[in-house]
């Protein structure tokens, strides 16, 4: 059974250029329902700890110090199939490969810079939410 949360975070790309409110926008228009947000700065170590999937990847110093270098805005969303309907929203990591109505492909800039993120499976989607939300802030 799919499950019906995900995490996604605007990117401190997106957020820098006031892209906050479009891409908000874009998401309930797809029929997702946010029950937890929040605008914050990732510190170094905690962008280090939720990326450290990716820790001997050649991307990861660079991926901490982006997502580290400006506010974000982290949400829970909620849809029925919510990990596969958000990845479809967002489009592909690369947003030259994304299709044109696409969250990525509207406001992001280069796979780096790609404006937003959104959890590849229900497990990371759940692992996300609880880094970023407790229960009391979840609605």
């Amino acid at each position: 059974m799919q499950g019906n949360k995900t995490l996604t975070m605007i990117k401190p790309d997106a957020v820098q250029k006031g892209f906050t409110g479009k891409i908000l926008e874009q998401i309930t228009g797809a029929g997702f329902r946010i029950t937890a947000m929040k605008m914050l700065h990732l510190s170094i170590p905690r962008a280090e700890l939720f990326y450290a999937v990716h820790r001997d990847r050649p991307f990861y110093s660079e991926l901490v110090q982006f997502m580290a270098s400006g506010p974000i805005v982290a949400a829970i969303l909620e849809k029925n199939n919510a990990v596969a309907d958000f990845r479809a929203l967002i489009g592909p990591t690369d947003p030259a490969k994304a299709s044109s109505d696409s969250i990525r492909a509207r406001f992001g800039s280069s796979v780096q810079n790609n404006a937003i993120h959104g959890s590849d499976s229900d497990e990371n989607a759940k692992m996300e939410c609880d880094f970023f939300f407790n229960q009391l802030e979840r609605f």
